[in-house]
């Protein structure tokens, strides 16, 4: 009689504690089959566009995949994002392979699926949500956790286990090209809204990742991969407070930074990815090597002589799985194993993690089966209705009116010029990690494959509009902006449309390798600006783009301004409801725009370094500030209270009363600051701690209450990090950093090492 496995082996045994099946299979594997579960397989890499840096020069040959899936493989990479493929018919490939996979090997390991997801599955026909600026500037959490569970209920039914988001880099420098995929420029706003993705993507079943560890937004001059020269002090009070909040969320992976901090590369730096991830934050769960940051220890970074040396360096650090495909953790590791340079201990410490993490998706049962839940009901639409309706929604908090000089909502039939190069072209809606941006643009003979409208579209549902292009992103002829002035001076109000292209490597303006050397708008585009200002019509800008630009030349001048940023699918449609008034503005900015000469974020320079003095010719005044955004209807505030005292138990309460006296819904953001008046150094004087989005219909009132705690034990011990006094800090609050209606100053119950708070209390709105 022949036994069933299932009933000897207990790996297989899913009654069995996790630990306990990991540790089983890991006795029975051999060194070949364990080092094929730390890297990924990229089929494709050598026939697709562009896509990560230096791409191309780690493709594997062809032959190499009947080799490698004979000991299994730990990854698949990017089955539907590598190409525009029907979903069903990528599942059904994706279902061929996972079979290979499982019957290739003596034990039958499928590989984990995983797929870039930052503004929605990167899959052709798949939602294209708006951009993480977006979600920073909606200031709401709950929101953005929809979108995560949307994302991440589309990647299950595909067969897809990992998503390589949220982005939770601190944007530094604005020049900075991958700004477009940051949150904000603060770290609370950065924690607080990326970890509401993390716990949508994961309540789907979708492992997180959070990205890039750590450091990487700070790089010199915002150049890709320019080296980090920041202190410790700045590392830990701005750059890694929002990946703490978020592996408290329950994000399960992270992926490490390609920077140098201080000379040390990210992913060769044990304190980084072992002292401080492991042992501090206690995370257990997988870190994954950003696209080919273990090769780049030999080729880039210039730390490692061979490929042996650099798999064993980045083992050691803590990287558990190399991708997207494997070219160090294959035979270069496996060399230096033999060689006594790597010790076979640390893949055993990284095997058990990529195992537990494959047991959790259930991909070590007996009963797992590789077909896609999209294949057993045939329904592969990914892009249904209620996943644009939040995508609408989304687009629609998002939206941050700047200036508005009362011409803002239109009026209905108004006689509209809708100019610039962003006011007809769908790709102006996209960031570069969308499908369209990422993928699409290597592919012009495939349809988009979902319905995107213009704001051109848009707007002439609702008014008598004339178009001209004036320029193009980049480049442009005077006759196209001599047409663009003709049009404008015939109509009322002249809307112009500008901003970026998004793209990657120098394909766009905006993006991943498309840094700024300064932040004036792109080619002649503020040319185009200046022209149709001189022709006297009234001039609304709508700036779609990735990063804020320095505006202060045309601000005065301008009737209104509308920032979208990346609004994704329905942002024309958004646009064109807020410009008319269906949808009331009420996204704030997560990023300050610049005064002239600056392109470093203000929120956290200290007085008087934030503000105009004699000491530089440069006034780093914000233009419009973090927090900033306008309504048609603002609310009226009561006057803003706290407690006596902080609580025993640390909370400190803030009230703060709104009253709605329009005959439109509105919302507010109540936004509150820590601010130290007498700071010792720097970093930090003002920062925000706390903030709530309140929505009141026409006549109502409400009031906000927000508990915030102040028991940081969990904070303690952070180099750099100095005594905060009782009675030293107190809170300000308001509608921006700037706009401060209320200031409190609580009495701390003792000195305590202050960062921000451990933990703010959900906002009570009654």
């Amino acid at each position: 009689m022949t036994l069933d496995p299932a009933s000897t082996e207990l790996w297989r045994d899913p009654a069995a504690a996790p630990a306990d099946r990991v540790a089983d299979l890991m006795a029975r594997m051999n060194t070949r089959e364990k080092l094929a579960q730390l890297f990924g397989v990229w089929v494709g890499i050598d026939a697709a566009g562009e896509m990560a840096p230096h791409q191309h020069d780690f493709a594997i040959e062809p032959g190499d995949w009947d080799r490698l899936v004979g000991s299994g493989i730990g990854q698949l990479t990017r089955v539907f994002g590598t190409r525009p493929v029907e979903p069903l018919i990528g599942a059904r490939g994706l279902a061929r392979t996972q079979r290979e996979v499982m019957a290739a090997s003596r034990f039958g390991i499928p590989a984990q699926v995983h797929e870039e997801c930052l503004t929605g599955l990167a899959a052709w026909r798949a939602t294209v949500y708006p951009s993480p600026l977006c979600w920073g500037a909606s200031f709401d959490p709950a929101l953005v956790e929809r979108m995560g569970v949307h994302i991440g209920r589309s990647m299950r039914r595909l067969g897809v286990h990992q998503g390589m988001a949220p982005v939770l880099d601190v944007a530094r420098d604005l020049r900075w090209g991958r700004i477009e995929e940051t949150i904000a420029e603060d770290p609370h706003l950065v924690g607080t809204i990326g970890s509401a993705y993390v716990r949508g993507l994961e309540s789907a079943g979708v492992v997180a990742t959070l990205k890039h560890f750590a450091g990487y937004s700070a790089s010199k001059a915002g150049r890709n991969l320019a080296p980090v020269s920041i202190g410790a002090r700045e590392l830990a009070d701005v750059l890694l407070p929002p990946f703490e909040m978020a592996l408290r969320a329950g994000a399960r992976s992270v992926m490490n930074a390609y920077t140098d901090n201080d000379g040390v590369p990210a992913a060769a730096d044990p304190e980084l990815l072992t002292t401080r991830l492991r042992e501090v934050y206690g995370f257990d769960g997988t870190v994954v090597a950003d696209y080919f940051s273990v090769s780049f220890l030999r080729t880039l970074h210039g730390v490692a002589g061979t490929r042996a040396e650099a798999a064993a360096q980045a083992l050691s650090a803590g990287i558990d799985v190399e991708l997207p495909t494997v070219d160090c953790f294959g035979a270069p590791l496996l060399l230096a194993l033999e060689s006594g340079e790597a010790d076979l201990a640390l893949v055993d410490r990284a095997l058990e993690r990529v195992l537990r993490q494959k047991c959790e998706l259930g991909l070590l049962d007996p009963g797992w089966s590789p077909d896609p839940e999209v294949l057993s009901d045939g329904h592969a639409d990914l892009d249904d209705d209620e996943s644009r309706a939040v995508a609408r929604a989304l687009a629609e908090r998002s939206i941050v009116l700047l200036r508005n000089e009362d011409v803002l909502p239109l009026a209905p039939g108004k006689r509209l010029a809708v100019i610039g190069p962003r006011a007809d072209d769908p790709g102006a809606m996209f960031g570069c990690y969308s499908f369209p941006m990422h993928v699409g643009v290597h592919h012009p003979d495939v349809p988009l494959g979902i319905e995107v409208r213009t704001v051109l579209d848009a707007l002439g549902a609702d008014h008598d509009v004339t178009h001209a292009l004036g320029c193009p992103v980049e480049g442009g002829e005077d006759a196209g902006i001599a047409d663009a002035v003709k049009v404008a001076a015939d109509a009322e109000l002249a809307v112009v449309v500008l901003g970026d292209r998004a793209g990657l490597f120098g394909g766009g303006t905006s993006g991943e390798g498309c840094d700024a050397t300064d932040l004036r708008l792109p080619g002649r585009q503020e040319e185009l600006l200046e022209a149709v200002l001189d022709t006297g019509t009234p001039v609304v800008l709508v700036l779609l783009s990735g990063r804020p630009y320095e505006l202060s030349r045309q601000a005065d001048r301008l009737a209104a301004i509308v920032c979208g940023f990346f609004p994704g699918e329905e942002g024309g449609v958004a646009l064109a409801n807020v410009l008319s008034g269906r949808a009331n503005p009420s996204g704030r900015l997560p990023v300050s725009f610049p005064a002239a000469g600056v392109n470093q974020p203000a929120t956290y320079l200290a007085a008087p370094l934030a503000t105009r003095s004699e000491v530089s010719t440069v006034d780093p005044t914000a233009l419009f500030p973090f927090g900033h955004g306008l309504s048609y209807a603002p609310l009226t505030w009561g006057e803003a209270t706290g407690d006596a005292e902080w609580a025993t138990d640390g909370v400190f309460e803030v009230s703060v009363p709104l009253r709605n006296d329009s005959d439109r819904a509105s919302s507010e953001v109540v936004q509150v600051y820590l601010h130290d008046p007498v700071a010792e150094c720097v970093l930090p004087v003002q920062r925000l701690i706390a903030a709530a989005r309140v929505d009141l219909a026409p006549g109502e009132a409400r009031t906000v209450r927000i508990g915030l705690h102040a028991d940081l034990t969990c904070y303690t011990g952070r180099a750099g990090h100095r005594q905060v006094d009782p009675g030293e800090v107190e809170l300000r609050i308001g509608a921006s950093s700037t706009d401060i209606r209320t200031t409190l100053a609580p009495v701390l119950t003792g000195p305590r090492r202050f960062v921000g708070f451990d933990r703010v209390l959900s906002p009570e709105i009654s």
